[in-house]
């Protein structure tokens, strides 16, 4: 989509803080992050949301970058989270499918 800042970062653009990019993925650091690590994993391929999805390997392939990121990054010894916002109730700010990877700080129960 011409006018989608997300396709545009992932056809560079734009420039951005690249940590993953395969065929079909990139990552790359949060201009707004929510917590000291945040970084957003997006399809090159434009979909609006989780619900315009419909291919497995889509979801498969965006979950496997996002553990292999969080490998790389050493973020398992205190852990991290994945969040996947739907739609404008649902959080979602860019028309585009988007992972969040957060990690650094507690984001457990209680917060802290």
């Amino acid at each position: 989509m011409s006018d989608c800042i997300f396709c545009k970062i992932a056809n560079g653009e734009i420039p951005s803080d690249f940590v993953y990019e395969d065929d079909n993925f990139v990552a790359f650091r949060d201009v707004n992050p929510q917590a000291p690590v945040h970084i957003l994993v997006i399809p090159k391929k434009h979909y609006a949301s989780s619900a315009a999805v419909s291919d497995n390997s889509v979801w498969s392939g965006l979950m496997s970058s996002a553990v292999k990121i969080a490998r790389d990054l050493g973020l398992e010894k205190n852990g991290y989270r994945m969040v996947i916002n739907t739609g404008e109730q649902g959080g979602q700010s860019v028309p585009h499918l988007h992972l969040h990877l957060l990690a650094g700080r507690n984001l457990g129960w209680p917060p802290g």
